[in-house]
């Protein structure tokens, strides 16, 4: 009696295997009918992403999104040009994070650069000052005479 009952295990073991082999080799191929489903709903792409306005009232598209989605993946996947998307926005060259942080090498090199002049700054400055003050004081000498 032991005896059969494993071998009826083993066959149905067998037989289970089998099973399995069949359901995945029908799985894998089975292919997405993309090009049948692409020439259905050819005109209804083409009317937008989520839907269109039609006589002032908004109609959503004849195929979900999710089935659109799937779609443009195989279609995708067989290397074939998908023309449905909609235009790429424009990127935001704003960046994000305070003015301060972003300039602060700059406005480094620059003072660095003008620490290098400092030198010949200063004599200006004090040339300057000093021909100020010489044109005062012969200013006042001509006054007083």
């Amino acid at each position: 009696m032991l005896c059969v009952i494993i071998g009826c295990l083993s066959g149905s073991g067998l037989m289970a295997s089998k099973a399995v082999k069949t359901v995945a080799k029908a799985a894998t191929e089975y292919q997405y009918p993309w090009q049948e489903k692409l020439v259905k709903y050819k005109d209804e792409l083409a009317k937008g992403v989520w839907g269109y306005w039609e006589l002032g009232a908004w109609k959503p598209l004849g195929i979900s999104a999710r089935r659109r989605a799937r779609l443009r993946k195989e279609v995708l996947l067989a290397e074939q040009d998908w023309p449905y998307d909609p235009e790429r926005k424009e990127m935001k060259t704003k960046r994000k994070g305070h003015k301060c942080d972003r300039i602060s090498a700059e406005k480094r090199a620059q003072t660095a650069e003008l620490m290098k002049k400092m030198p010949q700054m200063l004599l200006d400055y004090k040339k300057r000052r000093w021909e100020k003050k010489m044109k005062e004081e012969d200013s006042k000498k001509a006054e007083s005479t």
